[in-house]
């Protein structure tokens, strides 16, 4: 009977326990969601008692957020937005900035009850009261905001992105323009009114600043506790930030080459900010309380990992404007590389800021590819053709040796953005006498080589060509990965210009025999012994080339200095000669050791009677100076001075080349000449004499009728007389080289190599293309042509000479014909 009475007290028990419990959960919930903190009464401990104690207590946050995410989707999701939309043709930008303020507060308002409700149960699960149990220390609250985000910004309207960058754009115009640095860029006011307001743009009596910037702290507090601060406003900001820093470079940067912008940009990030810290005040108040999107990335758009206290977020924002100001530095420096480096001769060193804030920026970028890329494009493009002058490409190319080796001191974008450069002017017929003429002042666009080349503790070539480099271990570093594998990192940057434009070519004798050229041809032409310009610039190449490859230039200057004494001698004594036996001519000459002088232009020419008398006179007094020796005469070089007495007028002191005298000589005899007489008497072709009497005509001394005679013109008019009455005229109408070109030197070394290759085929009959290279160059080795000539040169002589029916060629096999 007791045990029944126990069982029936068990099961009403249990009965009452079952029906309170709806009652219980009417207490929590409505203690959930209650305003207030979470104080336990008795009756609310007693309820929460009974839901853990029948295992329901851990139902409660799911259904907290179960209910969150149904209102949402339900009722205030869709109110949000409707408040966001009002037409917007209705309300001023004031009124859009309030509408957008007030749709966030009412969010707020309307999520608030829940966002209490989970911060309370996380509190009694903290505390373990009643044994509840959660997901941990703001677990509840991370899955409330992640469905609120979620329902509210999966697919949002753009109307929400356009209201946020319009009020963060004011407000940083307002900020701006309190702090006294209202942006270049920014766009006046509309209206007519004078007194608009720098900072909100209205009148100045409707001025809305304070309340603009009140409203971004009231949006940036109230983003803040729904954890949508940087969700909402990162892709605004960025957005105004990355047009704002676009539009200071173009007003401030572009075109401007002779200052930094560093230390400016510096101090306007530091205002920008001060208005960074007001959008996102409300993050620094707060020490990690949550997830939220940190500051947007390099791409420029917001991403969202876990948040930083707020000092941390102000400092992504400052890391990501220097990268986009470096970013858009490079891009804006890129585009005008090409003219910084064209106009840098002119502007150097004062274009060297630009050079500078361009390296600071390219080394915290990835752009080294798009620099090497667009460089190469514009040297192509609008340089590298036959319409530029090679002068004005060694000019350029000089200006990139200094621009880049300031920007990149291991000089690989040096090597691979100018390689274009060099290959190119390999193809130019006078590069090498554009830089020889450069190097010795003659040439006005390169200036700099001549400075290059007196500059004190000069780089010389066998520095550059040792392997032994004498540098600290400790100081070493390894080549950029861009780098191409020609030469070590430690040979580029010991190159300077000169040893740079050598390399060209890769051979240090080309440059020397074109040096010997244009040095004989300014000997040759200048006729007065006077060569102390030449000897300082042959000391100075020595020093580059080594006194040994010098030899050869150092013995042509010292024939001018025993020329000048050798001709004292002869004057004098023919000074003391009688009357009767002085020359009837007045001769000076230039006596040249032939083989040291390069190979000269050989003309015939056959001098008038007199002229020849003059010169065996004085062959004779050298041969007298000079035991064992004589002079092989060059008629057709030197200078003649002379007067010309004509019936209304006399022309004094004409310099003149030796054919130029020879024919106007002939006209004392008879006054007029055909082209075929003077060509017969002069012993010189037609087609030269011809050439060479336009000179005459031009000057008026001699006239061309019918039937091919010129004549001398005795009277001329009074215009001419004025203008003529004494002028020089130069050896021709255009300054001939006396020496022989660089072409013209090569043939007749290609026909030496002819003749050992006839030799050679004659003996064996049939040779492979490498035989005959390897044999020249055994045979040949101390010529200085041998390292010139590869295999590939080779090849194409030898199949000018299959074409020429010459040699023979089947399977590679070269052989002489059968006739031979």
């Amino acid at each position: 009977m007791e045990e029944d009475m126990e069982d029936i007290a068990m099961e009403s028990a249990d009965a009452s326990a079952h029906a309170g419990v709806p009652d219980a959960w009417e207490t929590v919930a409505a203690a959930l969601m209650s305003p207030g903190g979470p104080v336990l009464d008795q009756s609310l401990s007693d309820a929460l008692g009974l839901l853990c104690a029948q295992g329901l207590g851990r139902l409660l946050g799911g259904w907290l957020l179960e209910t969150l995410q149904m209102r949402l989707s339900s009722s205030v999701v869709p109110e949000f937005w409707s408040g966001l939309r009002q037409p917007e043709n209705e309300l001023e930008e004031r009124g859009r900035a309030w509408v957008l303020l007030t749709a966030f507060r009412t969010l707020l308002d309307r999520l608030e009850p829940f966002l209490g409700g989970l911060k309370k149960l996380e509190a009694w699960q903290d505390e373990g009261l009643s044994g509840l149990c959660g997901p941990g220390p703001g677990g509840l609250l991370e899955r409330a905001f992640t469905i609120i985000r979620a329902l509210l910004l999966f697919s949002p309207a753009p109307v929400l992105q356009e209201r946020v960058l319009e009020f963060y754009s004011r407000t940083f115009s307002v900020y701006m323009s309190q702090e006294g640095q209202a942006e270049d860029g920014a766009e006046p006011p509309e209206g007519p009114e004078r007194g608009a307001c720098a900072g909100c743009g209205g009148p100045a009596q409707r001025c809305w600043c304070k309340e603009a910037l009140e409203q971004l702290h009231d949006l940036s507090r109230a983003l803040s506790k729904l954890q949508l601060l940087e969700w909402v406003s990162s892709e605004a900001v960025t957005s105004i930030l990355h047009k704002l820093i676009e539009q200071r470079m173009e007003q401030h940067c572009r075109g401007e080459y002779e200052r930094s912008f560093l230390l400016e940009f510096q101090e306007w990030l530091e205002l920008v900010l001060g208005w960074l810290s007001k959008v996102f005040s409300s993050e620094a108040d707060r020490e990690g309380a949550g997830p939220a999107p940190g500051a947007p990335g390099d791409a420029g758009g917001p991403v969202a990992p876990a948040f930083q206290p707020g000092g941390s977020v102000l400092k992504q924002w400052r890391c990501h404007m220097h990268q986009f100001f470096c970013r858009i530095y490079v891009n804006m420096r890129i585009e005008e590389l090409f003219s910084i480096i064209r106009d840098l001769l002119s502007d150097f060193p004062e274009s060297k800021a630009a050079i500078e804030d361009l390296k600071f920026c390219l080394e915290r970028t990835n752009q080294r590819q798009q620099l090497l890329t667009s460089l190469k494009s514009a040297f192509e493009s609008r340089l590298l053709h036959p319409g530029v002058h090679t002068s004005d490409i060694l000019t350029v190319y000089i200006s990139a040796i200094k621009a880049l080796r300031e920007l990149d001191p291991s000089m690989v974008i040096l090597q691979v953005a100018c390689q274009p450069i060099r290959k190119y002017l390999r193809t130019r017929e006078d590069t090498v006498r554009q830089i020889v003429a450069g190097l010795t002042g003659d040439v006005e666009g390169c200036t700099d080589l001549a400075s290059e080349l007196s500059r004190g503790d000069p780089v010389t070539l066998e520095m550059q060509d040792s392997d032994e480099e004498g540098n600290d271990p400790e100081d070493w570093s390894p080549d950029p990965t861009d780098a191409v594998p020609e030469k070590t990192g430690s040979k580029r940057r010991s190159s300077d210009i000169i040893s740079l434009l050598v390399s060209i070519y890769g051979s240090k004798d080309i440059f020397i025999d074109e040096y010997r050229a244009v040095l004989a041809d300014r000997l040759l032409h200048q006729l007065n012994y006077n060569t102390a310009r030449e000897i300082r610039n042959v000391e100075l190449l020595k020093l580059r080339f080594g006194e040994s490859h010098m030899h050869y230039c150092e013995v042509m200057l010292k024939d001018m200095a025993d020329s000048r004494r050798i001709n004292s001698n002869i004057r004098e004594e023919e000074s003391r000669l009688s009357e009767e036996e002085q020359p009837a001519l007045s001769l000076s000459s230039i006596i040249l050791s032939s083989e040291f002088w390069p190979p000269l232009k050989e003309e015939k020419l056959e001098l008038p009677p007199l002229v020849c008398q003059a010169m065996e006179a004085y062959t004779h007094r050298y041969e007298k100076l000079k035991a064992m020796r004589t002079l092989s005469w060059k008629p057709h070089l030197g200078s003649v001075t002379l007067d010309l007495e004509l019936e209304d007028r006399t022309l004094t002191n004409l310099t003149v080349s030796p054919v130029h005298a020879a024919i106007i000589l002939h006209f004392q005899e008879k006054s007029s000449w055909s082209l075929e007489e003077l060509s017969l008497k002069l012993g010189a072709p037609k087609e030269l004499l011809h050439r060479k009497l336009a000179l005459w005509q031009q000057h008026g001394v001699l006239r061309e009728e019918a039937g091919g005679r010129f004549y001398v013109v005795e009277t001329g008019s009074s215009r001419e007389k004025m203008e003529r009455g004494v002028m020089l005229i130069d050896s021709d109408e255009e300054r001939d080289s006396n020496t022989t070109t660089q072409s013209e030197q090569r043939e007749e070394k290609l026909q030496l190599f002819w003749a050992y290759i006839q030799a050679m085929l004659t003996n064996l009959d049939s040779m492979t293309l490498d035989r005959i290279h390897s044999m020249l160059r055994m045979f040949v080795a101390t010529g200085p042509v041998v390292t010139e000539m590869d295999v590939n040169e080779l090849e194409a002589f030898l199949q000018r000479k299959v074409r020429e029916h010459q040699l023979m060629v089947s399977a590679g096999i070269y052989r002489l014909p059968k006739s031979n």
